[in-house]
């Protein structure tokens, strides 16, 4: 939120042309009383489009505070009620409480909206805040147990379980931070160099396909599409990837002379 604050703030007094102390102090109590609204009206709306009631202004604030935070690329508040559709769906199926789902996926990130100067992870943080605002029981453990800081206690927390995993790891819901990128990259060229024949593999196209030569003297036409068929069961045994991977051998025959 404070980044967001510095940003407009910042572009106003560009545009504005006049930078000195009294006009840069006016320009962000004026930009931080138009966040503060425009917090409150993020959260309300999103409390509006999953269809809960009596929520208290702090959790509403705090929810809009999410607007602001992203986890691995993913906007907090937007995953937040992606979770309580899911919750809710889920409850629907097996006859579960519908509206506790709903309200305890909707709030199980509700401590990252929270600013604190404690150690507490953000579960605990909002396990806090909701029990003093009066929540329900299962709404405390379901936010509690959501990353297993406290066992589910509930079917309702295990459907918030369930519905958060969904949202985070479905394709493209989640940018991938540089370092587990590459390491996914040097995985699928390590399988495909740990079988015999195999003289170089190259991940190409985001990890999407695998390009791989084989030595013609130890591998056969028939041999390689054998090989083929085992890297890919191998990649699909021991990794985890959004999408498919696409396996493609390459075998060459070279023949060289020289003339003296």
């Amino acid at each position: 939120m404070r980044r967001e604050i510095a940003r407009v703030s910042l572009e106003r007094l560009i545009a504005d042309g006049r930078i000195h102390p009294a006009r840069i102090e006016e320009i962000v109590q004026k930009v931080t009383r138009e966040i503060a609204q425009k917090i409150y009206e993020e959260g309300e709306k999103v409390v509006f489009d999953i269809g809960l009631h009596n929520m208290a202004p702090e959790l509403i604030k705090a929810l809009g505070r999410l607007h602001y935070r992203t986890s691995y690329g993913q906007n907090v508040l937007a995953h937040s009620k992606e979770v309580a559709v899911i919750a809710g769906m889920l409850a629907a199926e097996i006859g579960a409480n519908r509206e506790i789902a709903k309200r305890g996926a909707l709030l199980h990130d509700i401590g990252k909206g929270i600013e604190t100067d404690g150690d507490q992870n953000h579960a605990e943080i909002g396990m806090e805040l909701v029990r003093k605002l009066g929540e329900d029981p299962r709404i405390i453990n379901a936010i509690g147990a959501h990353h297993n800081d406290v066992e589910p206690s509930s079917v309702e927390s295990v459907l918030v379980q369930i519905a958060d995993a969904i949202s985070a790891a479905r394709p493209g819901a989640r940018r991938e931070t540089l370092d587990n990128y590459i390491k996914r990259l040097e995985n699928l060229e390590n399988i495909a160099e740990s079988f015999s024949g195999v003289d170089k593999a190259y991940a190409i196209q985001a990890g999407r396909e695998l390009r791989i030569i084989v030595n013609c003297d130890q591998v056969t036409d028939d041999g390689a599409k054998e090989l083929c068929k085992s890297i890919a069961k191998k990649i699909e045994s021991d990794l985890r990837y959004p999408g498919r991977i696409k396996v493609t051998i390459i075998r060459e025959t070279r023949i060289v002379e020289y003339a003296r």
